[in-house]
């Protein structure tokens, strides 16, 4: 009985024209049998990280705007700090974020007793003012990645509830699909009602502008600086101290020297176990963390895309294969890819320019805790400063006993 190897050698020998099928089978089973151990990046688990304080304070402002009147009561916000994930209780995340809230008395029904409630304080309206200029400002942006989100789908149609669950990684408004969408019906076609399961985002017409992917304009940029005409290709690069076998090291240059394959190239031809289609799957990847705002998304919510996008269930072994390209973090118990090109260190540097909502809103919270600190600090000085003339007075006091006596 001829084993594996020796069938691919059979079959590569006695027939020529099956050469395309020899390596299919070749790349199928040399794909089977790489493994490739995940490690630790620290620089980019950190970047992670570093965003958790401003994630946090985001979620409970939504939880109160999203409440009739955008208004809550204290006790009830409590109430909801396991889902929050909020580790402290509200009163005290109150006031370690000063700034964000204003609170006051008042009644759920006529009658009742009065409750502390908390609304969103004026330069947190302030701020919710910028965010819309800053989303109008960038709304060619916005409608370009919804474009190409939906150019490269398997039928130019998406679910629309799944634009929304995405909503935030990608940078859309929050009511995109009712005050953005219906703007350009030259672009997009919304059929049933959102929230509801059945509702679709299609694309209309095709605008060859949105389909280049960024590895395709990085070439043409290098182009257009050196006149030479490098091909489309991957950034591979892993950082210090990070090693690949040597076998691993074959592959990855045997697969990078394969022609780069657009994600927004029609593929319906290629075989889903061919090294074209593995090349397209690293493309569609690539272009899918470079449109969202941090240049990397949870893998769960990557996995929503499967049927839309072309990929497998076990899509997440790509991000270990090709390490040099992904990271793999499992930070806070999350699987989530990140692309290494977007990142130096722990800081990104492939910045999107949605992302100056996210700055406005840590300036807010950094102007509140200033805030909160000079009040401290007014607050330590004046205990001191009572101390002290407590001290002395005491001090005098004894001196007129000793007087007296």
């Amino acid at each position: 009985m001829l084993s594996k190897s020796g069938l691919l050698s059979f079959i590569q020998i006695s027939n020529p024209q099956t050469h395309s099928i020899y390596s299919l089978l070749q790349f199928t089973a040399s794909i089977s049998s790489l493994k490739v151990k995940w490690r630790k990046d620290r620089k980019l688990d950190q970047a992670i990280e570093k965003d958790k304080k401003w994630r946090l304070c985001a979620r409970v402002v939504r939880e109160v705007l999203n409440e009739p009147g955008q208004a809550i009561p204290l006790r009830l916000l409590e109430k909801r700090r396991e889902r929050l994930r909020l580790p402290v209780k509200v009163e005290a995340f109150l006031a370690q974020n000063p700034g964000l809230f204003d609170s006051y008395m008042d009644r759920i029904r006529p009658k009742s007793n009065l409750l502390r409630f908390v609304r969103a304080s004026d330069k947190l309206n302030q701020f919710l003012e910028e965010e819309k200029r800053i989303y109008r400002e960038n709304e060619q942006l916005i409608v370009a990645k919804l474009c190409k989100l939906l150019m490269m789908s398997k039928d130019r149609v998406v679910s629309a509830d799944k634009f929304l669950e995405v909503k935030r990684e990608f940078g859309f408004p929050n009511d995109f699909l009712v005050t953005l969408v219906p703007k350009y019906p030259e672009y997009f076609r919304l059929s049933g009602t959102p929230g509801q399961g059945q509702s679709f985002l299609e694309l209309v017409s095709w605008n060859k502008e949105f389909a280049k992917s960024v590895i395709e304009k990085r070439a043409e940029e290098e182009s257009r600086l050196t006149g030479i005409n490098p091909r489309p290709a991957f950034e591979w690069k892993l950082p210090q101290g990070f090693f690949i076998k040597k076998e691993m090291r074959e592959w990855v240059r045997d697969w990078m020297e394969l022609p780069y394959i657009s994600p927004y190239e029609d593929v319906s031809h290629l075989d889903r176990a061919s090294p074209e289609m593995e090349k397209r799957m690293v493309g569609v990847f690539h272009e899918l963390l470079s449109l969202s705002l941090y240049k990397r998304v949870p893998v769960p919510i990557l996995g929503k895309f499967c049927e839309d996008y072309r990929y497998s269930n076990a899509f997440t072994n790509v991000f270990t294969r090709h390490s040099g390209i992904f990271y793999m973090s499992l930070k806070g118990g999350i699987q989530t890819a990140m692309l290494r090109d977007a990142y130096k260190g722990d800081e990104l540097i492939d910045r999107d320019p949605l992302l100056e909502i996210k700055n406005k809103f840590v300036e807010l919270l950094e102007e509140g805790q200033r805030q909160r600190a000079e009040r401290l600090r007014i607050s330590r000085e004046t205990i001191q400063k009572d101390m002290e003339q407590m001290a002395a007075r005491s001090k005098e006091l004894k001196h007129e006993q000793n007087c007296e006596l």
